[in-house]
C-alpha cells in the first residue's frame, strides 16, 4: 500500500474515541468489549483509583468541573456513561458538544425515583403505590394513604440498598424522618408501598440511534442485603409474562428516544408485573450476557451509541451470574470448572462493594445446576446459588 493509500484509508476509517463518564467497572467492562471493535476510550471520574483507568486514559475530575469537561469534550467523538448518578446538567452540558448516548433526559429521568415512577404509570405501566414527601407532615399523609409496610427512599442518588428505610408501621416514622429527612429538601424524597413479590426480573435491552430495538432473554434476580447476588438467564417464567416485561421495555425506550442499553426491574406479583425501576446504562444483572449471549450487553451498548448495526441477543445455553461483594474468593474453584468464567474488576477489597464476578455457562439447565453446585461446595457458596438451583430445577420439572 503507497502512503498515499495508507492516508486515504486512515482518513476513511478514522478512530473513534468513546468518553465515557465514571470510570467504575461498567466502563472497564465497556472498555474491554470495544477493544475489538478498534475504539479508543477516554475516562472521566473524580477517584484516583477508578479500576476503568487501568485500560483507558483517566481524565480525574468533578462532573461540575466544566474546564476539566472541555477538554475532555475536545478528546471524544462520542460520550455515555456507567454511572446513573452522574449530574444530568453536566450530561446536557457536553450534549451541546458532542454527542451524549442515552440523551440526557433519559438520565434525568432515570435517576428520579418519582419522575420514573411517573413516567411508568404514563405508560400504563403498573408500578406499586407512591407519593412524594417533601416534610415530615407531607411523611404522615402519605403513610396514611399508602399504608404500612412501606419503604422511605430518597429521590436521587441511592443504590444497592442505600438511601432507603423500612417502616414496617406508622411508628417507625420518627425514625425514618430522623434517617432521611434532611435529605427532602436537597434529592428529595418518596414513599413506597412495600411489594411483596414472588420474583424479581430484569429486561436488558438495547435500541439504536435508528429506533431499532432488542432485547436479551429476560433475567431473575436474587439480591442480598440490597445488592444483587445472583442473576439467572432464561428466567423460569411464562412466556405470556415474557413478552409483556419487554413490551414494558420497549414503550420506556421509545418514550425516551433512548440510544444504548438499560435495564428496566420489574416485580413479579402473583402473576402480575409492578415497574421497580430502570437503569440508564450496561447494567449488573446482565453481565451474564459476555459469556452467555452472542452479543454482550456492553458490546451492544457501543454499537448502539456509535451508530452502527446491533448485534444479535440471542442467548448461547444457561447461565447464571454470582456477585463478588467485600472480597474476592478463590478463582481457583471458577477458572478450573469448565462452565466456569472469571472476572476481576481491579478494586481493593471494602466491605458492600462490588469487586468481581463469575459467571457460570452451560448448555442446557441440569449442567448448569451442577457446575454451580460444584462451585458453591468449593466456596462455601451454598447459600448464594440456592434460589438460582431451586428456578432451574423448576424448568426441567415444568412447575
Amino acid at each position: 500500500m503507497t502512503a498515499a493509500q495508507m492516508t486515504a484509508a486512515s482518513t476513511a476509517n478514522p478512530i473513534t474515541t468513546v468518553g465515557i463518564l465514571g470510570g467504575g467497572q461498567l466502563a472497564r467492562m465497556l472498555a474491554l468489549a470495544g477493544a475489538p471493535l478498534g475504539l479508543r476510550f477516554l475516562v472521566l471520574d473524580a477517584a484516583a483509583d477508578a479500576c476503568a483507568a487501568q485500560y483507558a486514559p483517566l481524565v480525574r475530575a468533578d462532573y461540575h468541573d466544566f474546564t476539566a469537561m472541555a477538554g475532555f469534550a475536545a478528546r471524544i467523538d462520542v460520550a455515555t456513561f456507567d454511572f446513573e448518578n452522574v449530574p444530568a446538567d453536566s450530561a446536557r452540558w457536553l450534549a451541546a458538544r458532542k454527542p451524549v448516548f442515552p440523551n440526557p433526559r433519559a438520565l434525568a429521568v432515570a435517576q428520579d425515583r418519582l419522575a420514573e415512577k411517573s413516567l411508568f404509570r404514563e405508560l400504563g405501566i403498573a408500578v406499586p403505590a407512591f407519593a412524594d414527601v417533601d416534610s415530615r407532615a407531607a411523611l404522615d399523609a402519605a403513610i396514611a394513604k399508602i399504608g404500612t409496610p412501606c419503604i422511605l427512599k430518597t429521590r436521587r442518588l441511592g443504590y444497592d440498598g442505600k438511601g432507603q428505610f423500612r417502616l414496617r408501621t406508622a411508628a417507625d416514622a420518627d425514625a425514618a424522618w430522623s434517617t432521611l429527612g434532611a435529605q427532602a429538601m436537597t434529592v428529595g424524597l418518596i414513599l413506597e408501598a412495600f411489594v411483596p413479590f414472588q420474583r424479581e426480573l430484569s429486561v436488558i435491552a438495547v435500541r439504536g440511534r435508528d429506533g431499532e430495538f432488542r432485547a436479551w432473554p429476560v433475567t431473575e434476580n436474587w439480591h442480598d442485603h440490597g445488592i444483587l447476588s445472583a442473576s439467572l438467564a432464561p428466567a423460569v417464567v411464562d412466556a405470556v409474562i415474557i413478552e409483556k416485561a419487554v413490551a414494558h421495555a420497549r414503550a420506556v425506550a421509545e418514550a425516551l428516544d433512548y440510544v444504548g442499553v438499560f435495564a428496566l426491574e420489574l416485580f413479579l406479583v402473583d402473576g402480575e408485573l409492578l415497574a421497580n425501576e430502570m437503569a440508564p446504562r450496561v447494567h449488573n444483572s446482565g453481565h451474564w450476557t459476555i459469556e452467555g449471549a452472542e452479543t454482550s450487553q456492553f458490546e451492544n451498548h457501543l454499537r448502539a451509541v456509535l451508530g452502527l448495526p446491533l448485534g444479535s441477543t440471542r442467548m448461547v445455553g444457561h447461565a447464571c451470574m454470582l456477585n463478588w461483594i467485600g472480597a474476592l474468593p478463590d478463582a481457583n474453584a471458577v477458572l478450573c470448572d469448565p462452565c466456569g468464567h472469571w472476572h476481576d474488576y481491579g478494586k481493593s477489597p471494602r466491605e458492600g462493594r462490588k469487586v468481581g464476578h463469575a459467571t457460570l455457562r452451560a448448555d442446557d439447565a441440569e449442567s448448569l445446576t451442577q457446575a454451580l453446585q460444584r462451585v458453591a461446595h468449593a466456596l462455601g457458596r451454598e447459600q448464594q446459588v440456592a434460589a438460582p438451583i431451586h428456578a432451574l430445577q423448576d424448568s426441567r420439572t415444568g412447575s
